[in-house]
């Protein structure tokens, strides 16, 4: 699965393997500096030189495709959906392909190639191509190759960037802002979680492997709000003012006030992650055991659903009529209607979520949502972001590649992203504003195409 896929098989084996052992070999420095490097193929080698570049531009920026084989033979098919839906990367491509390409089983090289080109303009991408009559065969390319070569190093040393003209038309631009980029919040923890937002936009998240939750105030500062939280993992305010937390070891939910006192508030609960509305309602997942639970305000926990292989986080829509469920062992998230006494009704398959290659399992994890009503879903390849009826317009990928656990929206003006993303916290400013379930329900406008 180095050729023909979108992994990074082929990076990680250039990079740990064939790079170090030229290096060693030949008793030479190599530049580490992605800008230094280009890297071309033919057929199979050019989807392998693309994914190389794709999967890590911090390593390869330039990118020579001859008869690339963007077809279905293990997935390759799906980089032009990818490209357009991610958020652009620092990579330059040159493109080359023949009308007589081949055309079998796995498709078109000659439509897959066109495709491609399709793609990266559609998003921005410093790209050129060269299109010939040819068949599957490397003649136009090694013609081609030297002024291919002289357009990929044009500019040499000036690095290569995302976007770099701002023509990209993605949808992820209707919530990012161009060249606005991560940046890391907190760090020095074991595995951060649980992010939630009070009244005035402070972050709260926990470090359940340390036993603590952590405040981010509104300057940037992070402090320490609870110790000794019996492994508190999930996390979301209610309308009372107070931090509702999963206490995993203990299997407890617990109330936090303002100064970090502790209420226990229900006993003998499994609780992966939480939702509060309005009314102080709440619904948490139980992930090993497959369930979805609801706890009325004041009232005793009763199952609601049943049947998702790993349910993990969960979400209210912007008017709170709908419960979603992401499923971190699938590749689906999951919605319910919210019935007067707090039953789940017409369960459905809702969110389709993109995964890595060769994986079965999306990582689906913690979710928010925006005052427009798109669905944010941290998973396992990175912010995947969907309309009201569930279409993934976007994917935003992680600041680092640790697990990515949840998200939130934060800040004074609720416009800042958060991630929680292993051992870190990382933030950047959008163009949207989040909203909190537990706050009063809105009705965003009918979403577009």
């Amino acid at each position: 699965f180095e050729y023909d896929a979108v992994s990074g098989d082929y990076a990680r084996f250039l990079l740990d393997e064939m790079l170090p052992h030229v290096a060693k070999a030949h008793n030479v420095t190599l530049s580490t500096d992605p800008n230094d490097r280009g890297i071309a193929g033919n057929s199979s080698g050019a989807i392998a030189a693309f994914a190389a570049a794709w999967q890590r531009p911090d390593a390869f920026r330039r990118v020579f495709s001859a008869i690339g084989t963007y077809v279905g033979l293990r997935g390759g098919n799906e980089f032009p959906v990818l490209i357009r839906k991610t958020e652009p990367k620092p990579v330059r491509v040159f493109l080359q392909d023949g009308s007589n390409d081949l055309d079998n089983y796995t498709g078109s090289w000659w439509i897959a190639n066109q495709d491609m080109l399709s793609a990266l303009q559609y998003s921005g991408y410093d790209v050129r191509h060269v299109w010939g009559e040819g068949a599957h065969n490397s003649r136009h390319a090694a013609a081609i190759f030297p002024d291919a070569l002289r357009w990929l190093w044009r500019d040499y040393p000036a690095p290569i960037v995302a976007n770099p003209e701002g023509q990209s038309r993605q949808d992820v631009f209707q919530t990012l802002i161009p060249g606005e980029g991560w940046q890391l919040v907190s760090q020095g923890h074991r595995h951060t979680d649980g992010p939630a937002v009070n009244g005035s936009g402070e972050l709260f998240f926990s470090d359940p492997a340390n036993n603590r939750i952590h405040k981010v105030d509104l300057d940037g500062r992070t402090t320490i709000f609870a110790e000794n939280t019996s492994g508190a993992n999930g996390m979301m305010f209610g309308p009372d003012g107070r931090l509702y937390a999963g206490a995993t070891r203990s299997r407890q939910l617990v109330a936090y006030g303002p100064e970090g006192q502790a209420e226990v508030v229900a006993e003998n609960v499994l609780i992966n992650d939480l939702a509060l509305n309005a009314k102080g309602d709440l619904y948490f997942t139980d992930s090993p055991g497959k369930k979805v639970w609801f706890l009325p305000k004041g009232g005793v926990p009763r199952v609601v659903d049943e049947g998702i292989e790993y349910p993990n986080g969960v979400l209210f829509s912007p008017d709170q009529s709908l419960l979603y469920v992401s499923d971190h062992a699938g590749g689906l998230s999951w919605a319910y209607q919210i019935q007067p006494d707090g039953s789940l009704a017409h369960k459905q398959r809702y969110f389709y979520l993109h995964m890595p290659d060769a994986a079965t399992r999306s990582g689906g994890d913690g979710m928010t949502v925006d005052a427009e009503g798109r669905v944010y879903i941290a998973t396992s390849l990175g912010v995947q972001v969907f309309d009201q009826i569930g279409k993934c317009h976007a994917i935003i990928p992680a600041p680092q590649t640790a697990s990515l656990s949840s998200v939130k929206f934060g800040g004074a003006n609720m416009d800042e992203m958060y991630v929680t993303n292993g051992d870190k916290v990382f933030k950047r400013k959008t163009k949207v504003k989040g909203i909190v379930s537990w706050g009063a329900p809105i009705t965003p406008a009918p979403p577009r195409l």
